[in-house]
């Protein structure tokens, strides 16, 4: 989808509103091509470009009609900022430097620096280290005019907030090859993470920084990294202290407000799974619903990107008592249009509803949802890791679909094409498996054959000694079920 249909698709009635009122803030008799064009966009995005062209100007001028397409999406630009400038303070401060620029250039420098300070002020107040290097830099070439600035004050504070900002560039690096890393892999990757080591070096630094400490902006730096640490590290028991009791001091000491809401909706997501993971379904409940009252806060501020993760948390506890009531939620996710524009969620609601459907041993559906992964182009951008558990799902529901033929040259296929992840001892379990799998389809009895009830007792022994969480399919529920364990 190109650009303007992308904006004028994500803009809010409000928004719509607003634009209709900025962009008839000039009177005119003429039929507003502009106007003519957002209303197509909303209401014919899918109608061919020429035929827009010929509405618009009679005839084919694609020139002019790419001219107004770019004046169109500057205009809505502005709309957007005017309209939101007074809902973010990061907002009102990028305002207030504007200010200051245009004084400067009216040579009113007196009137600069009055703004100056005030945009200081703020961005003291929302700790917004980047911006203060923008303003601490303007202080000292305002100093050439007025001598009232002593630019050695303005320098040292520079170098001081450089330290700072440099500490939190670190920290935000790091956060974020992290996410990017769980994101790709989806939890499913290899168990050798040369991203803990750096975590860990990263988080101690921190937490030994007195001065770090004293920072609300520093202290939701150090929960992210933390929290982070301790996920890579599997310790979801220290993980859940941890976050119920940041929760709380956090709350007590009102550190949550509308800049940092955010923060407050990672944290209760986090403290969803955590609880999740920890096998506490009904606190994972009872804070999902606190999740969802937060995301309707501050004009429902962030509910769109949250609205996923509210959904993961409702699947992933309805899916250990009530299978039927996951499927429907996977069902409702499909229909969301906030959903659909991520693809890797998208992924992530049809291997669910794979899953779910093999728990109810349907298997038709089953694999019928498991297909459509390999479609998505999410699915090409996967790490190996998760395509290589997804195809061990796959093998998985065609052994129950009794289909021998047909899995033993899927069988074959995986062979080749995870013939590396096979041969990784992270990946043993799924090897043995796979090879009791294919001994089994060429005996009478399957997996309930007398001459595999050692080898696969021995298996389901060695997986219940090990976590289930990089599993799509719970291998040993599954194969104690088989052999009537």
């Amino acid at each position: 989808m190109e650009l303007l249909s992308q904006i004028v698709e994500g803009l809010s009635k409000e928004e719509v509103r607003f634009f209709k009122i900025f962009a008839h803030r000039q009177e005119s008799n003429e039929q507003r091509k502009d106007i003519r064009l957002f209303d197509f966009m909303r209401k014919k995005a899918d109608q061919d470009e020429d035929k827009i062209v010929r509405q618009l100007y009679g005839k084919s001028d694609k020139n002019a009609y790419y001219r107004l397409k770019n004046r169109l999406v500057d205009d809505i630009n502005t709309s957007l900022v005017l309209q939101h400038q007074g809902d973010e303070e990061w907002l009102q401060l990028m305002r207030l430097l504007q200010v200051v620029k245009v004084y400067l250039a009216k040579n009113q420098h007196k009137i600069a620096f009055y703004f100056l300070k005030k945009a200081e002020q703020r961005a003291r107040k929302i700790e917004n280290h980047e911006l203060l290097d923008i303003i601490y830099g303007e202080f000292i070439q305002l100093s050439h005019t007025l001598l009232v600035i002593n630019p050695e004050e303005y320098i040292d504070l520079r170098r001081e907030n450089n330290e700072s900002l440099a500490r939190l560039r670190q920290m935000d690096d790091m956060l974020a090859v992290v996410s990017y890393r769980l994101k790709v892999t989806q939890n499913f990757g290899a168990k050798e993470n040369n991203l803990l080591e750096m975590l860990e070096q990263v988080t101690d630094q921190f937490m030994a920084d007195s001065a770090a400490k004293k920072s609300a902006r520093f202290r939701f730096k150090l929960y992210s990294l933390v929290s982070q640490m301790l996920l890579q590290k599997k310790e979801y028991q220290s993980l859940e202290t941890y976050l119920l009791q940041t929760w709380e001091a956090f709350t007590t000491e009102q550190l949550f407000t509308r800049n940092t809401h955010e923060i407050k909706l990672q944290m209760l997501t986090y403290i969803v799974n955590t609880l999740f993971k920890n096998s506490k379904v009904k606190e994972s409940l009872k804070y999902a619903q606190t999740l969802k009252e937060a995301m309707n806060e501050h004009h429902q501020l962030l509910y769109n990107k949250y609205e996923i993760f509210y959904y993961n948390a409702l699947v992933n506890n309805y899916s250990t008592f009530d299978v039927p009531e996951a499927i429907r939620l996977l069902k409702e996710m499909q229909k969301l249009e906030n959903i659909k524009k991520l693809p890797f969620y998208e992924l992530f609601i049809y291997v669910n509803l794979a899953t779910s459907y093999f728990d109810i041993k349907d298997f038709s559906q089953a694999i019928k949802n498991l297909n459509k992964t390999y479609l998505m182009d999410s699915y090409t951008k996967a790490d190996r890791a998760l395509k290589f558990k997804i195809a061990v799902a796959e093998l998985i529901i065609r052994y129950e679909l009794g289909d021998l033929d047909f899995w033993k040259y899927r069988f074959d296929q995986v062979n080749k094409e995870f013939k590396k992840e096979l041969d990784m001892d992270e990946n043993e379990i799924e090897k043995s498996m796979l090879f009791l799998i294919s001994k089994s389809a060429e005996l009478s009895g399957g997996l309930k054959s007398k001459d595999l009830r050692s080898e696969l007792l021995n298996l389901i022994a060695q997986l219940e000694s090990q976590s289930e969480e990089d599993e799509i399919i719970r291998y040993s529920r599954w194969l104690k079920e088989k052999i009537h364990v």
